[in-house]
């Protein structure tokens, strides 16, 4: 914010309070970590600078104008050095900006945080520092190893295993190491494993000691291989494991066995593509992370309000008019309650009309409005919907919220049926023309397992959106799964291979199927 003040002379200064910045540790991986104080960071910016061990999902959580720069290296990016990241900071707040530096892990445990800190303590700059849950605690938990146990460790060790490339030699002390009476955990020492492992045993830790690398800590690629300090170095090795990694040494690691909790939930190393639209998507990826899978949201349709909404503000004043109201998504759900709201009107307005919904997912929707479904079919589908509703339906009036495009077959019941069947589209639905370049990046590597397919719609434009590169992955690393018959046979009719139909015709069916078929 500027502020005007007159000078001497009577001329206009403008002088620019300086902003803050937070140093906010993003944890190790899994974006649930973040603690509460780092999201109220991070929708309070202005500027975001990440590193690349923070999880990118956590910029969801910025304001929209916020500037997102990463710290990147390799291809993608020229990585830059840590004096341009204290320059970067500095300049920002200096415009007045609310600035958050994301970094994985703790910012203060092996994070060059506190250079940063210092760097704008120099500069007064103000600043704070937001703790985050530290790889070495992350790691152990997501693995069910216990850092500490009354029987086993009683005291912690947290050291680096990437030291000062300038430095001459190892100034790590690893006679007293070896005899360090706890748990040794060695952050970012995966390319020097087997010198850190020999050091030890050399001066004198037991060779047949427990020992674990855990890579990827708290991310559903996760991976855990266990030893013992003379073996772990050609475990992890054979198991081609990546960083970023942690080497953990102690008695503890033979609990985990006992403990260990992560893989054993049952979408466990699975990426999964949603391809509901985005805006729908939040409680399906927050369940495939409950689950233990990874979440890609790619999605093949997009919703979205009409354009012109004469027709449906000729038919809010007679809701009443009608015998029953049909709605087969919750987008039908929200879109029309939402314009009679608008309309100054309420629940009244529906009179005795009695509601339908397609399955238990959009009768939940109507609930959050407050209206309950007088009836629901036991299949979540238009043909079971239809034929529920046949019997009740002869000589009544019929409305049925829609989209502005999808399957006729639920009218064409209802009308052999003898029903007066009024459709309304209040809502839009169109293909996505092409997948974010991060997806698509993804899909070519055949970097997702699985793509859960909820509409016969969603499965005929995934057909025109995968490239010819994905497409080599179907059937092998790239499995479809159909939510329900209908979309398998659209799928099929698309040329796609469908590897497992729900039995529930919902996201929670749809992924059960998935746990079921990859177990």
């Amino acid at each position: 914010m500027s502020e005007l003040a007159p000078s001497d002379t009577g001329s206009v200064r403008t002088s620019i309070r300086p902003g803050v910045v937070y140093l906010v540790g993003a944890g190790p991986g899994d974006a649930g970590l973040l603690t509460l104080r780092g999201l109220e960071c991070l929708r309070a910016a202005d500027f975001v600078l990440y590193d690349g061990l923070a999880n990118p999902d956590l910029l969801q959580y910025t304001n929209a104008l916020a500037e997102r720069t990463a710290r990147v290296g390799g291809p993608q990016g020229r990585h830059l050095e840590q004096t341009e990241i204290n320059d970067r900071l500095i300049a920002a707040a200096r415009k007045g900006k609310t600035v958050v530096r994301l970094k994985g892990g703790d910012p203060f445990i092996f994070g060059r945080g506190s250079e940063e800190a210092v760097a704008l303590a120099e500069a007064g700059i103000p600043f704070e520092v937001v703790p985050g849950i530290t790889a070495a605690t992350g790691a152990a938990v997501y693995s069910g190893i216990s850092l500490t146990h009354r029987d086993h460790a009683s005291a912690v060790a947290l050291i680096t295993g990437h030291e000062d490339p300038t430095k001459p030699e190892s100034a790590l002390p690893y006679d007293q190491l070896a005899g360090f009476p706890g748990t040794l955990v060695f952050y970012m020492g995966l390319h020097r494993i087997d010198a850190i492992t020999q050091s030890l045993i050399q001066s004198g830790r037991s060779p047949t000691e427990s020992a674990a690398v855990v890579c990827q800590a708290t991310t559903p690629r996760q991976q855990v291989v266990t030893g013992t300090l003379q073996t772990i170095s050609s475990i992890a090795q054979a198991a081609r494991l990546k960083p970023p990694s942690l080497l953990i040494v102690g008695d503890c690691v033979r609990l985990r066995d006992q403990t260990r909790w992560v893989e054993r939930r049952p979408l466990h190393g699975l990426t999964i593509g949603v391809t509901r639209p985005a805006e729908q998507a939040e409680e399906t990826i927050r369940r495939i992370r409950q689950l233990g899978g990874e979440a890609v949201l790619m999605p093949t349709i997009a919703v979205g309000p009409l354009h012109d909404w004469t027709a449906v503000d000729a038919i809010l004043p007679r809701l009443a008019e009608y015998d029953w109201a049909v709605f087969t998504s919750v987008n039908g759900v929200d879109q029309l309650l939402r314009r009679l709201w608008q309309s100054g009107r309420d629940s009244r307005a529906w009179g005795a009309c009695r509601l339908a919904a397609i399955g238990t997912v959009t009768a939940e929707r109507l609930a959050s409005w407050h209206l309950r479904a007088d009836l629901i079919p036991t299949e979540f589908r238009a043909e079971a919907l239809g034929a529920a509703l046949a019997p009740h339906v002869a000589g009544r009036r019929i409305l049925w919220a829609r989209a502005t495009r999808g399957r006729d077959i639920l009218p064409a019941t209802l009308r052999a049926a003898g029903a007066d069947v009024t459709e309304l589209p209040v809502y839009d639905n169109y293909d996505t023309t092409a997948f974010d370049p991060r997806v698509e990046e993804r899909l070519t590597q055949g970097d997702v397992n699985w793509i859960g397919l909820s509409s016969p719609s969603a499965a005929r434009s995934l057909a025109q959106l995968l490239s010819p590169a994905a497409r080599t992955h179907l059937g092998g690393q790239l499995r479809l799964a159909a939510i329900s018959p209908v979309t398998e046979a659209a799928a099929i009719e698309a040329g796609l291979p469908i590897a497992v139909v729900a039995r529930e015709y919902t996201w929670d069916g749809l992924l059960d199927a998935i746990a079921a078929c990859d177990r």
